[in-house]
Order: structure tokens, then C-alpha cells, then sequence
């Protein structure tokens, strides 16, 4: 630390620091004892944990654990694409959710009428977490454990979700296209305002049009059709 601060390429600048012992503890599980309040988006859903009870009724009521996965809808690109799938006629629909962490975003789907779900994430402790917010919520969904490779064997989908970053959007991307519907939809977030011409030229390049921005906050999501 102390070479760092001395190699410093700014001149005239000082640096000045503390170092204090921090208590050890699982934050994580503190985290999970607080829980999260309710979220409504849309005035049409609710999502909720088992600590928290919504104060009203919605069309729309989901339950969520998080333990340690990404995805309760506080975060603004869960927020935005699950108010995008709000918009969309999902009945019957086959949905495909790439990282789907606490699987909220196709429980979203499932609860609007989609007819089937697959999803997968890298973690193992998403995929756990995934199938236990679908039982508390009475559903089921095909949850695999690994990457983009698990698009191999998934099925064609109408909708296709990922809401990971920009780097890994990127990578994916052939694979996502590849799995979408003549008339599907994909949509995406976990980036930036700045990230939004990279992101766009490869799905674009690969037939998509773009049909939507969403903004919230400094985080942006992006809607592409066929």
C-alpha cells in the first residue's frame, strides 16, 4: 500500500488512509434476516419476501428469497425488463432467461401465462435459489446449472432474457439470437447509457431491430424484435 501511495502519478496530491478491524460476519446472512421491502412495478405486481407482506393486493404477487443470487427487483435493470415483459402478451409464450439468479424475472413470465421456462445461471447457488422462489410461488421451470453453452439444448424461444453485463452480452449474443423466434423478442440489461452502440450494433448486425430504451437511474435496457 505504502509503494502504491508513493508511486501516486498525480503530483501535489496526498493520500491519507485508515486501516480498522472490521467484526467478522456472514453479511450476507444479516442481509437475508432483514430482507427487502415490497416492490411494485407497474401498480400491477408486487414482489415481495416472506418477512415482508405487501400492504395490498396486486394481479400479479411474487415471493422471493434471495440467498446470496441477483434479482429481487430493487435493482433498476430488474426493475426495467420486468416492467418491459409487464407490456408484452405473454400467454403461451416459451420464455428463456439467461442468468436468471433468483429466477424473478421468468417467475414474472410464468405468473403473466408463459407456458414454459428454462433458465440457467453459472452459479450453483442461483440455480438453488431459482427452483426454491418457483416452489414457494407453486411453479415449476426447467433450471440448468452453466453458460450460454446450456442454449445448445434449450428450446426456441418467443422471448429470451438476460440481464447480465455488457461483456458477457456480447459473447452471448449469437447464441441468444440464434434461439429466438422468427417474431421473438430479446431483452436485455445489466449495462450503461455508454454501452448502449455496442450492444445495439451486434444485434442489429444479427438481424434485430431495436423496438425500446429503458432508463433508470444511470443503468439502461434494451428491446429487440425480429
Amino acid at each position: 500500500m505504502e509503494e502504491t501511495i508513493l508511486e501516486f502519478p498525480i503530483p501535489d496530491v496526498k493520500i491519507t488512509y485508515a486501516v480498522e478491524d472490521v467484526e467478522e460476519r456472514d453479511w450476507n446472512a444479516t442481509w437475508e434476516q432483514a430482507g427487502f421491502a415490497p416492490i411494485i412495478i407497474n401498480d400491477t405486481c408486487v414482489i415481495h419476501d416472506t418477512i415482508h407482506k405487501p400492504e395490498r393486493d396486486s394481479p400479479l404477487d411474487i415471493t422471493i428469497e434471495a440467498c446470496q443470487s441477483f434479482g429481487t427487483g430493487t435493482h433498476a435493470t430488474t426493475r426495467m425488463i420486468a416492467s418491459e415483459l409487464l407490456g408484452m402478451d405473454l400467454r403461451d409464450k416459451r420464455v428463456l432467461d439467461c442468468g436468471c439468479g433468483t429466477g424473478i424475472l421468468s417467475l414474472l413470465a410464468k405468473k403473466s401465462g408463459a407456458k414454459e421456462v428454462v433458465a440457467y445461471d453459472i452459479d450453483e447457488w442461483s440455480v438453488r435459489n431459482a427452483k426454491e422462489n418457483y416452489a414457494l410461488n407453486g411453479l415449476t421451470a426447467e433450471i440448468r446449472l452453466g453458460d450460454a453453452t446450456c442454449l445448445a439444448v434449450a428450446p426456441q424461444a418467443d422471448i429470451l432474457l438476460a440481464n447480465i453485463n455488457r461483456n458477457i452480452l456480447l459473447a452471448d449474443m449469437t447464441g441468444f439470437v440464434a434461439k429466438i423466434k422468427p417474431d421473438g423478442h430479446l431483452l436485455l440489461s445489466g449495462f450503461l447509457e455508454a454501452d448502449i452502440p455496442v450492444i445495439t450494433e451486434a444485434a442489429t448486425a444479427l438481424g434485430l431491430r431495436l423496438a425500446d430504451t429503458c432508463a433508470d437511474g444511470d443503468w439502461r435496457a434494451l428491446h429487440f424484435s425480429r
